[in-house]
């Protein structure tokens, strides 16, 4: 089923017209829980990965003195949690039966139990994405594929996974691996995607308020503070931040969702070039300031938000935050950059 954002409940180019030549078009992904295949654009599902090519590890988490959970008991933690929500209980009664709860317990990130890891880390496969799906994906010369991996374990300075890119010809991949290496222990369950099969939607977008001129900044705030001017603290009718700026999720291209830092420049590490966005991952699709980008084949959704389709990767960036990939202008070839936010 295709996924439909509503439209945007203002013309915002028709109210300021000086943000009409920086829009850009974004891609939103809208990951939902299913069975993607190695043929199939996915996050969390399996890659298109050629037999005879090793597959990668990380060199920083590669001895016993790193502790995480195993990626088995995080995903039957899960399934747990959802059928103790689902069923009936009594007021006052415990969500879990005491098995249960060993089991979720040991599979959180703060549970009483960390197991030691046991070899090299193999990277996970986060996103797979073929052009075939999302004609806007855009990469090195004779490439239609792009794979995205990360290490499950937090690395300095920015407690981010580490993410590795992939650009492929899905042709040249005559002999696939089966099936990729599991690792036995991953640093955090918020790093471990369900797999998701993707329903890609092209939207528009406009630049953030960070990186708005000030002058536009300020009429924008004083047009939302018109909407409701009884009740200044309260949630706008329409905030521009929220609903009409930068989409939220999972999503491809578009402008940067800047949130709690200002904007800040960033330049290729290899050449200096600019960067652009590449990639957004997100765990979650929409939350209650962003809910008039909810699409409309999800509106009767009423259960619980982190139980939902806004939330089907299971994916935690930062407690809440976001993960953002941008590559250089210059060459698709040179060393990415990541950013949260």
């Amino acid at each position: 089923m295709p996924r439909t954002t509503p439209p945007r409940p203002a013309d915002v180019p028709a109210l300021f017209p000086e943000l009409a030549p920086l829009a850009r078009t974004a891609v939103r992904l809208h990951p939902r829980a299913g069975s993607p295949s190695a043929a199939d654009s996915s996050i969390g599902g399996p890659l298109l990965w050629p037999a005879e090519e090793p597959w990668p590890t990380c060199p920083d988490h590669d001895g016993p003195w790193h502790h995480g959970v195993a990626p088995d008991d995080v995903r039957l933690g899960r399934r747990i949690l959802a059928e103790a929500w689902a069923r009936p209980r009594a007021e006052g009664a415990d969500l879990l039966t005491p098995e249960e709860d060993v089991i979720v317990d040991r599979a959180s990130n703060s549970g009483r139990t960390r197991i030691p890891q046991d070899g090299p880390v193999p990277m996970i496969p986060v996103v797979q994405l073929y052009a075939s799906d999302i004609p806007a994906l855009s990469g090195p010369a004779g490439t239609d594929l792009l794979q995205v991996l990360w290490c499950p374990f937090d690395h300095d300075p920015d407690y981010l996974p580490a993410t590795e890119l992939y650009w492929r010809a899905s042709a040249d991949v005559t002999d696939p691996l089966p099936a990729a290496p599991q690792p036995s222990v991953i640093g955090s369950d918020n790093y471990l995607p369900e797999p998701c099969v993707l329903h890609p939607e092209t939207v528009t977008e406009y630049p953030a308020p960070h990186e708005l001129p000030e002058a536009l900044a300020d009429r924008i705030e004083a047009w939302e503070d018109e909407q409701n001017p009884e009740e200044q603290d309260d949630v706008t009718v329409v905030d521009y931040q929220y609903d009409l700026s930068v989409a939220p999720g999972c999503k491809l291209g578009g402008h940067a969702p800047w949130s709690f830092s200002d904007p800040f420049p960033m330049a290729c590490p290899e050449c200096g070039s600019d960067v652009r966005p590449l990639l957004t991952i997100d765990g979650t699709e929409w939350d209650g300031g962003s809910g008039s980008w909810r699409p409309v084949e999800d509106a009767d959704y009423t259960g619980l938000h982190f139980l939902g389709p806004a939330c089907a990767t299971h994916l935690n960036i930062g407690r809440g935050y976001n993960l953002q990939l941008y590559v250089c202008t210059a060459s698709p070839d040179h060393p990415h950059v990541q950013n949260m936010q």
